[in-house]
């Protein structure tokens, strides 16, 4: 049961963090179609997120609830990521970060259809239609970026050196992933193949293969944005206890 649970959480703080990070464009999008845009994939994220955390809630019990699995844990019990939780930095970086995790999350939830926890499995299908059109809007802004003009293809180069240190964590498996039924191998072999078509269309060289990679978000060892994030995100439920989404 504790493995489910800490899964379920892994789930909803990836989505929650990556959403919260989105929802900092709303108001400052380069166009305003693109601003409704990354505010509609917060969206998508912050509901996948409330569904994991739901689901969690009623597994944990204890008057656990969504509000207060997203907002009244510290930052040691949050189980994201590195990458979802990196600044957005700007236009570039925040759609890179979107590409890889969106690409992660639609080869992830293809598998958890196929889940023998049926809430799980229904969460996974469910999002899956969300994630398809994020998979397909950062890839062709990486695409439009990288075979735009010099300084778009300087920025999105940069944006690769700053975050591909990042990606390894997505297919290093912690404890609680053991027994989820997952194939890490196809995982990462599809994540690498969608990214590589898409790098090759944008006329961006793939960062040579590593075995060093940052890790530790899945465990609780977090970098210092994070504590930031929580601040501002968790700020209105600790000074008005009770607030409900």
């Amino acid at each position: 049961m504790d493995q489910l649970i800490n899964y379920t959480l892994f789930l909803a703080d990836n989505a929650l963090i990556m959403g919260h990070r989105n929802s900092e464009w709303c108001g400052h999008g380069p166009i305003l179609e693109q601003d409704i845009a990354i505010s509609n994939i917060a969206l998508d994220l912050i509901g996948q997120a409330r569904n994991f955390y739901q689901y969690a809630a009623t597994l944990i019990g204890n008057n656990a609830t969504e509000d207060s699995l997203a907002y009244l844990r510290d930052v040691k019990e949050y189980k994201n990521c590195l990458l979802v939780e990196q600044p957005n930095a700007d236009w570039a970086q925040t759609v890179l970060k979107q590409f890889f995790f969106s690409t992660f999350q639609y080869y992830l939830y293809q598998q958890l259809q196929n889940n023998n926890d049926e809430q799980l499995k229904a969460i996974a299908a469910k999002a899956l239609k969300e994630v398809t059109y994020h998979v397909r809007w950062s890839s062709e802004w990486v695409i439009r970026l990288g075979d735009g003009t010099e300084e778009s293809k300087k920025r999105i180069v940069k944006a690769v050196d700053e975050l591909w240190m990042f990606t390894g964590e997505l297919f290093e498996p912690a404890s609680y992933e053991l027994n989820t039924n997952i194939d890490f191998i196809f995982l990462k072999e599809n994540w690498n193949k969608r990214i590589r078509s898409i790098f090759a269309e944008a006329t961006i060289d793939v960062p040579a293969e590593t075995s060093w990679h940052q890790s530790g978000g899945k465990i609780g060892n977090h970098s210092e944005h994070l504590g930031f994030i929580l601040a501002e995100m968790q700020f209105l439920q600790r000074a008005y206890p009770n607030s409900e989404w």
